[in-house]
């Protein structure tokens, strides 16, 4: 049997201590630091023997301790392995290992932590409303792996496996422009897109690139928690602007522009998150507007703007022919799925070619291969009729879940059907506390996310922002039932 353990141990000849407690020691002390676990089997007595330089029968006087001591166990014909269930400290070797495994990590360095953690994984039989993510089971995964393969296939694919462009694939890039000429009525050439390991990658790289500490940047509120993070991160100074019907407040931007030097500001004017309005026509141009007179860029995150149900798709800021300090953001994992990660970042020449420089301080390129399959994907229309299916889906989807908050919820919170977007917002009729909800339910057998991070002003919050499309009609009413049935005033 493999015995993957390197062994490391010291042994001192000159020490008072016996060579076979020495040993002992050194095991134990592995076991306390994880390098050896639980069931991980150890080298034999003859191996460890020629490792450590001595006689066999010190390394058996060592295990025969430890197995006494519950530290090992042994399996006929098999050998010796770490016992799955490590023995409660009483003597000072095993009351020391046991206090070293239950206390605090220490470190001697300042470190700046994060407000950020990963997303918990519900259970598979837990209905989940995330925040609004695609279904995966409509991808087209069989057509990109069969691109991928092909890729892999040709004659030419060393060419592909050594070091690229930092703005991504030619090829990909040429396909993005092409998208964004069509479906966004964006004129973008190649050398102005970057292309990047999702749209939180893009995010950063543009706070990185724009702001310098103490740099006023605004951001929607509620809003987009990695935006926060992101800008917050590159050292500026946050400021909360408040969401209404129509999107931004515009005033309030303004009022803030005139007290302090504004260097950007963060929107998602499409689908706005977490609300789900749509910025109105006439507050789209007021924002630029103000970027033009007061010079501050904006960050516009498009992310999904392949999901509209309206009659006519809007079309993003950057689009607008005087839309001169826009920096747009976008991502086809959405689109395609959330571990395929592709998005991209566009905006004036310079900017870009300063974040590209960044882009290979901390990633030299991203997966090239991919890159040439989800173009190829593009190129072929694979994607765009993909795009056209899911939103098929999708469009009954949030039919089905309107009907569900119509029968169960109508009383107890307020909504409205978006017009794009994977997720509704609700609000409650009546201040609940959603954390406390979000507990409740989840024992219940259905997870929602505590909509208290979309808020950066300390306001109480009394809403659920709940993602439909990836949820089947059943799910989606069981799950509103639930909600409906656990809210209490």
């Amino acid at each position: 049997m493999l015995r993957p353990w390197k062994t490391i141990l010291h042994i001192n000849l000159d020490c008072e201590k016996a060579v076979f407690q020495q040993i002992a020691d050194g095991i134990t002390e592995e076991i306390r630091k994880g390098r050896l676990q639980p069931g991980m089997p150890l080298p034999g007595s003859r191996v460890l023997a020629d490792d450590l330089g001595v006689n066999r029968k010190t390394v058996v006087l060592a295990y025969e301790e430890l197995l006494a001591e519950g530290w090992l166990q042994s399996a006929y014909k098999r050998g010796t392995f770490v016992s799955e269930k490590l023995p409660v400290a009483t003597g000072s070797r095993k009351r020391q290992g046991e206090r070293n495994r239950t206390a605090p990590e220490r470190f001697g360095f300042m470190m700046h932590r994060s407000g950020m953690v990963s997303s918990r994984i519900a259970e598979k039989s837990v209905i989940t409303f995330n925040d609004g993510l695609p279904d995966v089971k409509l991808a087209p995964l069989d057509e990109l792996s069969r691109a991928y393969k092909r890729i892999f296939q040709q004659k030419a694919r060393c060419q592909l496996l050594g070091y690229g462009n930092e703005r991504g694939e030619e090829r990909l890039r040429a396909a993005v422009s092409t998208m964004l000429t069509h479906d966004r009525g964006l004129h973008v050439k190649m050398d102005s897109i970057c292309i990047t390991r999702g749209s939180q990658m893009a995010l950063y790289l543009t706070a990185h690139t724009l702001v310098r500490p103490g740099d006023v940047v605004a951001i929607e509120s509620p809003g987009y928690l990695p935006a926060f993070e992101a800008f917050t991160y590159a050292g500026a100074r946050m400021h909360p602007v408040k969401v209404n019907e129509q999107g931004i407040c515009v005033v309030e931007l303004e009022k803030l522009c005139r007290r302090k030097k504004v260097k950007a500001v963060y929107v998602t004017p499409h689908h706005q998150f977490p609300t789900t309005v749509s910025m109105k026509a006439d507050r789209r141009m007021e924002l630029i507007a103000l970027s033009n007179k007061y010079g501050f860029a904006i960050v516009e995150d498009d992310y999904d703007h392949d999901y509209h149900f309206g009659l006519r798709n809007l079309l993003p800021l950057a689009s607008y022919a005087d839309a001169a300090n826009v920096i747009y953001i976008s991502s086809l994992s959405k689109l395609i799925a959330p571990a395929v990660r592709i998005g991209y970042v566009t905006g004036p020449k310079d900017f870009i070619d300063s974040l590209s420089a960044l882009r290979m301080i901390i990633d030299r390129q991203g997966d090239t291969v991919m890159e040439h399959a989800v173009a190829e994907l593009m190129e072929e229309g694979i994607i765009h009729k993909h795009a056209r299916k899911a939103l098929g889906v999708y469009r009954e989807r949030r039919e089905h879940m309107a009907v569900s908050l119509d029968k169960y919820a109508h009383r107890i919170a307020t909504y409205r059907k978006p017009e794009g977007g994977l997720a509704y917002w609700i609000t409650f009729n009546q201040y609940i506390n959603t954390e406390e909800l979000a507990v409740k339910l989840l024992k219940k057998g259905v997870q929602v996310t505590a909509p208290d991070k979309f808020f950066f002003d300390n306001m109480p919050v009394s809403a659920l922002r709940l993602g439909f499309a990836s949820l089947d009609n059943h799910a989606l009413e069981e799950g509103v039932k639930i909600i409906a049935a656990n809210v209490k005033f």
